[in-house]
């Protein structure tokens, strides 16, 4: 059984950091990719970053330049830290993964299975 839990969300100003932290078990071996997407009430949930069992990672523009995805094999986390935020950087922030997937499969793969949620809000 696959469970993945954020951690790490709040309410930082314009320009604030944010690192948000993803446990997960139950996904493992040779290839999966891993990702964080966003959603604010009445838009669909969008990628923002990904990564794979190999490292490889992938940015939505959006993120490119502020956020960096990493994860620690060692202890089965994922982590979103995100600089210089600004306000439309506001929504629920979901980690998600999938088994059998490489990052240039992301982000239309990667979500089969999903945490809760953690809320980020950016205020000016």
């Amino acid at each position: 059984q696959v469970q993945l839990v954020e951690s790490g969300g709040g309410s930082v100003q314009v320009g604030g950091s944010l690192n948000l932290s993803c446990a997960i078990s139950g996904l493992s071996g040779r290839r999966y990719c891993m990702g964080w997407f966003r959603q604010t009430p009445g838009k669909e949930r969008e990628g923002v970053a990904g990564i794979d069992a190999d490292g490889r990672t992938s940015y939505a523009d959006s993120a490119k330049g502020r956020f960096t995805i990493s994860q620690d094999k060692a202890t089965n986390t994922l982590y979103l830290q995100m600089n210089s935020l600004n306000t439309e950087d506001t929504a629920m922030y979901y980690c998600a993964g999938e088994s059998e997937w490489t990052i240039y499969a992301w982000p239309s793969r990667c979500r089969y299975y999903w945490g809760q949620g953690t809320q980020v809000t950016v205020s000016s």
